[in-house]
């Protein structure tokens, strides 16, 4: 077995991330041009130079152009030099009767690390004068011929050179060597070759997922490094060897100081040493040296050539790994075919023969190939792979492939990416329609892909793949342009009917080109379609707006892309529509927005799930918090807790009764406690799409094709197998799995309990880690589809996150600043979560007068009030000692839930001959849970919270006997719960 073997089985490829906003960091933003008044004439003689500069980085995609800054004196440059932040100088040869070289000394000594250049016309007499002069102060000297592209190019080198050391280190940018000791020469190859170079990335930047990621990508360009002299050359290689792409290389140069005619041929024989496939070309302007060349097997230009520019511009191309990938014979050169992308490299590999592939292989072709468009995480695998290491070139093809298309979905994660309908992309996960804004939803959809990557999380759980799934999202711009070319806003605003609002939106015709993009998008997904909102004000913290607007899901109709098409576009339409709805308008109106500020983007995502008979679903849906405003004792609040439903995710939206437990205790489930409780306390029914083309048709109702199934008519039992248990009548027990006779229950009793898929680890984990991530605690809706063919990975499927900091949620209490002059109760046991401010009844058991004998008369008593309260409307807090539910009389008053079912906030309190522990694990607290009632346990006489009874006995009473009082204030309480903190605080009304 060769040593890749298991890593193409596995295909656990692990690439690092290029950092490419961290690539030239150190850029030329200002230079000073120091030359008379003559030289600034025939400089700008053809135009400004800034506008000159300017062209030429925006005719070539580049960024930052820099600022020229002129000054025709010695003073006035020291003045510049003192006042602004100049980045680079560049001189021109004589200045005010001061020579370059001397100007340039003066301007080191002050600022010794300002890189500064000499820009001279090209004469043999300044050629001779410059061989005189002492140049130490100087770090190019470049030959002025007319063009402003020279400019360019002393930029870019200077930049070149201040940020290789680094940006070799970070990601190992490559570069090309040019080795020319002629100023003329080198003035005249350096733009040549910059222009091919950004040419020819600029055709790579189509391998960015976006206009960001194609921008940073120019970052990753190779870079040019220029060297005089041999000894230059050799340092410059053996520093970055690893890193060139190529040399070019004059012949006759010198060597330790002397010239020498055989210098090119020295220092390609030093370079082939090391590395017999690196790209040589020897210049020449002696015809001579092309003999040389051939005896050596290296390219050859001759300085004088008249296609110069051309033969330069073909060799980088070839050789240097520009251009497309050209697949050669290897006997004859002959192309068989070629790759112009990374995706096309991928599908070539798997159709070329073999010798083809080897050839390339042995040659380094591909690691060269996608280094030159900076894709340097899959290229260094790639470099380092040796043809003997792979036991068939079967073995090695299937590497190769797999590397390609494992990097393919790497590089898609936590990005969003441009939607192209002309060439689609099917490994993108995420991407867009539009330049407009993509909504709340959307970007927390984005924000989950980015937290996936980060935390390497796709793949962390054997068998498992934890991602979102595939999207397309309807920026808000294509809302706007559907709105105005339809001049939908007058009905939209004014209409009171929901179904005239949706049938003008429906009749409505959405843009071509996004119609082109769509049914592009119904060509690679492979099921049903959620159609989601994602509007500006949507998730937004403090103002949540879920559920407000419509979800609609239309089947994928195969062999029937036009159908699938309509129902589509009636689906966006639909949920466009759904802003102006009435309620959405009400609730607009009710958190102060203004509805025609709304910009609605559209989410299109593949539904999770399987195709069972006519229907769809997945077997398990649900909803985790990062915390538990109700633990039960071991559990503690930032456990969280999760609520679990089989089917569609509706259930739990819409409050069914889902399964509820803590993912740190998975197989602490109090409704499955008793059978009773799980017969009475779990899923009843569950939502399924209905696959029927029939059943979709546009409505006001979003779920109009959305089925409501009972459990006991589940048909299909490989969907039902890890969910359910049943309930044995014949022994009145509950047996795991599906079995003849009884009644099924929703348990997922495999998956919880004995963990066949770790559903507990898995939200723990997503659970802590976007806490970290957000800074608050979090909320998540997830999908799974555990019903998949042998072989294939479980889909995890993170459908939405939002961050749990609304108001009226979250509250933060101090333990060491509780008023207790303006408190009736403060519990340091407290469950539940938010602030009441609408109570103003406290029904209480009189501590003084309180019988345990008498429970049961005090129940009846409690019972009477509380109809009362229901028959109004109201709720009130209730406080009394013992366990409040409790079916032993003796342990607390035993009411049932109905009795009580106004109270807002129950207290159990302890007396000073009445202490028991507080019981969690009845009836009664899946009550507290389900209803969201506010729950205090105190125990004063033991300093454990505190209770002013006494303010409660001076209030006059609604109602009183021997044990009980019903106090009524005129202003209301304010109960504040830290579910975080398990604080709780009743304050005593305002005056």
């Amino acid at each position: 077995m060769s040593k890749y073997r298991q890593l193409i089985e596995s295909k656990k490829y692990t690439f690092i991330d290029t950092s490419f906003d961290l690539l030239m960091k150190r850029r030329i933003y200002k230079v000073l041009l120091i030359c008379n008044t003559y030289d600034a004439f025939m400089l700008e003689e053809d135009g400004r130079i800034d506008e000159r500069i300017f062209n030429e980085y925006f005719h070539l995609n580049l960024r930052y152009p820099p600022v020229f800054i002129q000054a025709h004196s010695v003073s006035q440059a020291f003045k510049i030099l003192e006042d602004d932040s100049i980045d680079l100088v560049i001189t021109m040869l004589t200045v005010a009767n001061t020579d370059a070289f001397k100007l340039a000394r003066k301007i080191k000594d002050v600022y010794p690390n300002k890189p500064i250049v000499v820009l001279t016309p090209f004469s043999r007499e300044v050629t001779l004068w410059m061989e005189r002069e002492d140049m130490s102060a100087i770090d190019y000297v470049f030959c002025w011929l007319g063009n402003a592209d020279i400019l360019l190019a002393i930029i870019k080198l200077i930049e070149d050179k201040m940020n290789l050391g680094a940006d070799v280190e970070r990601s190992g940018v490559q570069a090309i060597l040019l080795v020319e000791d002629s100023i003329r020469y080198y003035s005249s190859y350096l733009p040549h070759i910059y222009k091919i170079i950004f040419q020819q990335s600029k055709r790579s930047m189509t391998e960015g997922l976006n206009e960001h990621q194609r921008m940073l990508l120019m970052r990753g360009r190779p870079k040019i490094l220029l060297a005089t002299n041999y000894n230059q050359a050799v340092e410059i290689f053996e520093k970055y060897k690893n890193n060139l792409i190529g040399v070019i290389s004059d012949v006759n140069f010198k060597v330790d100081g002397k010239k020498d005619a055989q210098a090119g041929v020295k220092l390609y024989e030093k370079v082939h040493s090391e590395d017999i496939h690196m790209p040589f070309m020897l210049q020449s302007s002696d015809d001579e040296n092309e003999k040389v060349a051939k005896e050596l097997g290296v390219a050859f230009i001759n300085k004088y050539s008249k296609t110069l520019s051309i033969e330069l511009r073909n060799y980088i191309i070839k050789h240097m790994a520009f251009g497309d990938f050209v697949f050669r014979n290897p006997d004859t050169g002959e192309e068989i075919c070629r790759a112009t992308d990374l995706k096309s490299l991928q599908e070539k590999v798997l159709k070329i023969p073999d010798k083809c592939l080897v050839y390339h292989v042995k040659h380094n072709h591909f690691s060269k190939w996608l280094n030159a468009r900076a894709l340097f995480p899959i290229a260094k695998m790639l470099k380092y792979v040796a043809y003997n290491d792979f036991i068939s070139n079967d073995e090695l093809r299937s590497f190769i492939y797999d590397l390609i298309d494992t990097y393919r979905q790497y590089r898609g994660r936590g990005v969003i990416a441009k939607f192209d309908g002309k060439n689609i992309d099917e490994y993108l996960n995420f991407s867009r329609v539009g330049d407009g804004s993509v909504g709340g939803k959307a970007r927390g959809l984005a924000y989950i892909d980015l937290i996936l990557k980060k935390y390497e999380l796709f793949e962390k759980w054997e068998g498992i793949k934890v991602t979102i799934p595939r999207t397309v999202v309807l920026s808000s711009d294509v809302f706007d342009e559907f709105m105005e070319a339809h001049n939908l806003y007058s009905i939209a605003l004014k209409s009171e009917d929901d179904q005239e609002i949706l049938d003008a939106f429906v009749a409505a015709k959405l843009p071509s080109t996004v119609l082109q993009d769509l049914y592009a998008f119904i060509s690679v997904i492979k099921g049903p379609i959620a159609v989601r909102s994602s509007s500006k004000l949507e998730d937004s913290h403090y103002q949540p707006f879920a559920g407000i607007y419509s979800t609609y899901m239309v089947p994928k109709i195969e062999n029937d892309p036009k159908l699938t098409l309509k129902f589509l576009t009636e689906a966006i339409k639909s949920v466009y529509a759904s802003v102006f709805f009435k309620s959405s308008k009400a609730y607009m109106t009710a958190t102060s927005n203004v509805i025609d500020e709304e910009k609605m983007g559209i989410i299109l995502q593949e539904v999770c799930g399987q195709q069972y008979n006519d229907m769809f679903y997945p077997v398990i849906s649900g909803v985790a918090r990062s915390i538990n405003f109700y633990p039960i004792a071991p559990e503690t609040s930032e456990d969280g807790i999760v609520s679990l439903a089989f089917g569609l995710g509706k259930y739990i939206v819409d409050g069914g009764q889902a399964l509820r437990f803590s993912p740190q205790y998975p197989k602490k489930i109090l409704q499955l406690s008793s059978p009773d409780m799980a017969l009475r306390d779990t899923q009843k029914y569950f939502y399924a799409l209905n696959l029927n083309p029939e059943s979709f048709t546009p409505s006001c109702d979003d779920g109009i094709n959305i089925v409501k199934i009972p459990i006991r008519d589940v048909e299909n039992s490989s969907s039902f197998r890890l969910a359910g248990s049943t309930y044995d009548y014949q022994n009145q027990v509950i047996r795991d799995g599906i079995h003849e006779g009884g009644k099924k229950i929703v348990t997922f009793a495999h998956v919880l309990q004995h963990n066949v898929f770790p559903l507990s680890e898995i939200l723990s984990e997503l659970l802590t880690i976007a806490q970290k991530e957000m800074g608050n605690p979090v909320e998540i809706e997830f999908a799974v589809n555990v019903d998949v063919p042998k072989g294939q990975p479980v889909i995890f499927n993170f459908l939405q996150i939002r961050p749990i900091v609304e108001n009226k949620e979250m509250v933060n209490l101090n333990l060491n600043n509780v008023p207790f002059d303006k408190t009736i109760i403060f519990s340091k046991t407290a469950l539940g979560n938010g602030i009441i401010y609408d109570i103003c009844d406290v029904v209480y058991v009189k501590p003084d007068k309180f019988n345990a004998a008498k429970n049961h008369e005090i129940a009846e008593v409690i019972e009477k009030i509380n109809i009362e309260f229901v028959k109004n409307g109201k709720n009130y807090v209730l406080i009394g000692p013992g366990r409040w539910g409790s079916s032993d009389p003796w342990l607390g008053i035993p009411v049932k839930w109905p009795q009580i079912s106004s109270a807002r906030l129950i207290i159990e309190s302890g007396l000073d001959n009445y202490r028991i522990d507080p019981s969690q694990g009845t009836h009664f607290f899946q009550n507290l849970t389900s209803f969201r009632v506010g729950y205090f346990t105190i125990n004063p006489y033991l300093n454990d919270g505190y209770y002013d009874v006494d303010f409660l006995t001076k209030q006059d009473c609604v109602y009183e006997n021997e044990f009980i009082r019903h106090v009524a204030f005129k202003n209301p309480l304010t109960i504040k719960i830290d579910g975080k903190n398990n604080l709780g605080i009743v304050y005593k009304p305002c005056e």
